[in-house]
């Protein structure tokens, strides 16, 4: 069967079914070719379902906590079983939801794989429909897990971070090779249910993406809660002959564990036959894009992780919203990729925006830091949560607001708000913050980015 829309999209995760919303809201046709589920990596092995696991070990690691608070719990003790119930649910739901979402957009979706022939015609297979796009394709094809070579994954010993979303059971150990954003949030899961997790990082520290005094902070917090972290070190093998894993370590040292999670990134998913058939230019697997999220090929464009630049649900969205800009007669491009938030789901939670200290002092730009506390804060204290502090960044010629970077309970919900101070020079007089809120350490940190800080001594 043959077909025509305006608008072909391959792929729905984030990047894929906000472009094809967006192009049905700016009124013309789209479709969506999917050939796995609804929601691509994000909704299905990514970011929903890590958070549902999260929120339940959060809960558990309070609940052993909470003698603290005054509360005595007797018997605590994770139900596997039921935390994986919930979390099924939960993405179950939202596949559901979103099905619902794309139909009432009128957005048509296609199961199977798709197959580019030229810059205006896809056929999704198996069924063979042909799709023709009057105004052009946008790739959103998502990515996949990176594997070592050596040992690469089974499904069993040797995992990637789809299956250790599923595991059906608690294993009593745990390997993690990469102290990445994904293998500190799964370190957080797994140790807080009760197995013995070791970490594994090549680099001289966890979170390299942020400043030194970040990856300092949650290493150090991440020991509390029984994990091990050993950086400057490189797994060179691992034998699953035996039944548990044997893993043997750069410098001789070897560990055993009943899973090995490999967690060293992920690398952009495009189809070699899209690819050759268009003739994309490509940076390694990723599709290169200009700031319009143009391809090399007119009508073509690329977003999200296909194109390799953040890797992030919300980045892929930003980038989203300017292909369908342009896919459909406007005239967008891509903002600063620091100006979109970072966001790390450990215990305790890391967010940033803008640019960091260790790249200010790169680019030879001089700063000022300002600081807040959370051990200073009112409701930090009393909800026993005070670790960490914030960070505002203030260039020291221009007087503005370079970036801002968080590590402490509950900051991803906070980092959007201090996204807009990036790039003003105002001060906090006029801007109220309720008391007590946890928001308040945002505005100690911005009062002492400018010397003004009422709560800290001066320095």
């Amino acid at each position: 069967m043959s077909e025509t829309f305006d608008v072909v999209v391959i792929g729905s995760g984030p990047g894929g079914y906000y472009a094809a919303i967006r192009c049905a809201q700016k009124g013309v046709t789209a479709a969506i070719i999917e050939k796995a589920e609804i929601g691509g990596t994000c909704l299905n092995r990514g970011c929903i379902p890590s958070k549902a696991l999260l929120a339940s070990a959060e809960v558990l690691l309070k609940a052993k906590n909470a003698a603290a608070l005054g509360v005595d719990i007797a018997g605590v003790s994770p139900n596997w079983l039921k935390m994986q119930q919930r979390k099924e649910a939960i993405v179950g739901g939202f596949r559901k939801g979103l099905a619902g979402l794309l139909q009432a957009n009128k957005v048509k979706v296609f199961a199977g794989n798709a197959v580019v022939t030229s810059p205006k015609t896809v056929f999704v297979e198996p069924g063979k429909d042909e799709l023709h796009a009057t105004k052009g394709i946008i790739i959103a094809t998502g990515s996949v897990p990176v594997e070592i070579p050596a040992f690469p994954f089974d499904g069993h010993s040797i995992i990637s971070s789809t299956e250790a979303l599923s595991l059906p059971a608690i294993p009593a150990s745990m390997v993690i090779v990469g102290g990445g954003i994904i293998g500190c949030e799964l370190a957080c899961v797994y140790a807080a249910v009760g197995a013995k997790v070791t970490v594994v990082e090549a680099l001289e520290r966890i979170i390299n993406t942020e400043d030194k005094w970040v990856s300092q902070l949650l290493e150090r917090e991440l020991k509390k809660l029984g994990i091990g972290i050993l950086t400057s070190q490189k797994v060179t093998s691992v034998d699953v002959a035996g039944g548990m894993a044997k893993v043997v370590l750069q410098s001789g040292q070897h560990i055993e564990s009943e899973k090995v999670l490999v967690c060293v990134g992920r690398r952009a998913a495009c189809d070699k036959q899209t690819i050759d058939k268009l003739g994309l230019n490509m940076n390694g697997a990723s599709i290169k894009v200009n700031d319009r999220m143009q391809t090399g090929v007119a009508g073509v464009y690329a977003i999200g992780d296909a194109v390799g630049t953040t890797y992030l649900a919300h980045g892929a969205f930003a980038e989203a919203e300017v292909a369908a800009e342009n896919i459909t007669g406007g005239s967008a491009k891509i903002a600063d990729y620091s100006l979109i938030p970072r966001a790390v789901y450990t215990f305790p939670e890391i967010a940033s925006v803008g640019k960091t200290e260790e790249r200010c002092a790169k680019e030879g730009i001089e700063v000022i830091v300002g600081r807040g506390f959370f051990k200073a804060n009112g409701r930090s204290v009393a909800h026993n949560e005070t670790t960490g502090e914030i960070r505002v960044i203030r260039d020291k010629a221009s007087g503005k607001i370079l970036g801002v970077t968080m590590v402490g309970a509950g900051v991803t919900e906070l980092i959007a708000s201090a996204r807009l101070l990036i790039g003003s020079a105002e001060k906090f007089h006029d801007v109220s913050f309720p008391h007590p809120t946890v928001s308040e350490v945002l505005k100690e940190a911005w009062e002492d980015a400018f010397g003004m800080s009422i709560h800290q001594p001066p320095r």
